[in-house]
């Protein structure tokens, strides 16, 4: 896509904020469901998945012109995969940069959420996420998500990335047993929140690697299905400036 670049910078700036708000929306939404309906897991679970689905889907229409809206390690990793033979979606240095950005605006918007309801910055969460089922439906959710993103820049749908994005996470929430953490830096940032949303630093390894598999999965599935997706590299997720020849 043609257009003014922002400069790395600024792009690795809004992939951290938009990171942050991420994780901002899903503790403190959860914060809010556990205390509003106590005792209704059920209940709390869908005020967490309406607020994330929505939140998620402003996010990405506020951000995704200027870095494309990842807020996923593992998105931006596929994006600079695929794009490597065609010269578009992320560089190498587009993606060492925005890899912490997100890992440390995931960890900010923890420490925001907890402040903003009274807690203290960081609890680490004790709330252990360890068994075989939940790590295939991390690699089931986070492959889904890849496969969702890239069809969507493929078929030159990825306007509709803020609702279909949105829609996606909040019906996993519920179809994956895991409730669809599908994003390294978010998992990292949910475990300094000891509260609904969290997850034990222990369980936070094994998520990675099989979030890292189910983007494997997922890139694999793009490109059977869309043999020359990484083309469309640069709308992922959303249109946003070509990132060739990016000035820092």
């Amino acid at each position: 896509m043609s257009g003014p670049v922002a400069p790395l910078w600024r792009r690795a700036a809004a992939e951290g904020l938009g990171t942050g708000l991420l994780v901002a929306v899903v503790v403190g939404s959860g914060i809010a469901a556990a205390s509003l309906s106590h005792g209704d897991v059920g209940l709390q679970l869908l005020e967490n998945a309406f607020a994330t689905a929505l939140g998620l889907a402003v996010l990405i229409l506020a951000i995704g012109p200027v870095s494309g809206a990842h807020f996923n390690p593992v998105v931006s990793l596929v994006d600079w995969w695929l794009g490597r033979a065609t010269g578009s979606g992320l560089t190498s240095r587009d993606l060492a940069a925005y890899l912490p950005a997100q890992v440390g605006g995931a960890i900010a918007g923890a420490v925001l959420a907890n402040l903003m309801y009274g807690e203290t910055a960081v609890t680490w969460s004790t709330t252990h996420r360890s068994a075989g089922h939940l790590w295939l439906a991390e690699v089931v959710a986070t492959a889904g998500l890849i496969l969702l993103i890239f069809a969507l820049a493929w078929t030159g749908r990825a306007n509709l990335a803020p609702a279909a994005v949105g829609a996606y996470i909040g019906s996993a929430y519920w179809f994956t047993s895991s409730t669809s953490f599908a994003n390294p830096a978010v998992t990292i940032g949910r475990a300094f929140s000891d509260t609904f949303a969290g997850i034990a630093p222990s369980s936070v390894p094994a998520f990675i690697v099989f979030q890292l598999f189910g983007g494997v999965v997922g890139a694999g599935l793009v490109v059977l299905l869309y043999a020359d997706a990484g083309r469309a590299a640069d709308d992922v997720v959303t249109p946003h400036p070509d990132t060739t020849g990016a000035s820092s």
